[in-house]
């Protein structure tokens, strides 16, 4: 059986950690890549537990990144597909990372970029105890006609889209904050002019401000 695993930002201080932040990673990379982001935010959250897994496999395009699933960008329908086929993986490992840590899922926030995202997004809204919060950067929802019969809970969303992204287009992240604002989660928004299939100084303030606000104290 596959067990994730990746790098890890323990707390600063000594004890249990106060909650926990998982980063997903894009198509291509690795969790070395999202922990850098972690880095940047640790010093101002300095009793909360980093972890970037890597994906599962090894990914078919960057042999030396990994993947969450296959994709092409050809079939918008192999991300429901995929999203679905690696959602118990990633859900059991949250199970274990809360077990390991002596945490509850109201102390656990997600952060996605890109593939990543859309596994936040799936994963989310669909575990069987409500997190504290979920940011997603440059990515998208897949099947957003499903979600409403399969949600089991709502929670603050932050969703951060380069402007010039040339991969996924910001409008992505336009749809998905829409249809989640039509499901009454509390979302908001930004789209980062200037900037294309990334995350820059901008976002990473964002994403700051947004687990102080919402992992609990």
């Amino acid at each position: 059986m596959v067990e994730l695993d990746g790098p890890r930002i323990e707390p600063a201080g000594e004890g249990k950690p106060r909650a926990l932040v998982v980063l997903l990673h894009g198509y291509g990379a690795d969790g070395s890549d999202l922990i850098e982001l972690a880095r940047m935010w640790a010093p101002a959250l300095p009793d909360v537990a980093f972890v970037a897994p890597d994906a599962p496999d090894h990914c078919e395009m960057a042999p030396i990144g990994r993947q969450w699933f296959p994709l092409t960008l050809r079939d918008p329908s192999e991300y429901w597909r995929g999203v679905t086929a690696a959602a118990p993986l990633l859900d059991r490992f949250l199970d274990d990372q809360l077990v390991r840590y002596g945490l509850g899922a109201d102390r656990l926030a997600l952060v996605g970029f890109s593939q990543g995202t859309m596994m936040a997004l799936h994963v989310g809204f669909r575990r069987a105890e409500r997190i504290a919060g979920l940011i997603g950067y440059s990515g998208l929802m897949a099947g957003p006609d499903r979600i409403e019969s399969e949600m089991t809970h709502r929670f603050p969303v932050l969703l951060v889209h380069g402007a010039d992204d040339d991969l996924l287009p910001a409008d992505l992240t336009r749809t998905t904050a829409e249809h989640l604002d039509l499901l009454k989660v509390p979302v908001s928004s930004h789209i980062e002019p200037g900037l294309g299939h990334g995350i820059n100084e901008m976002g990473a303030r964002l994403g700051l401000n947004f687990l102080t606000n919402n992992l609990p104290a």
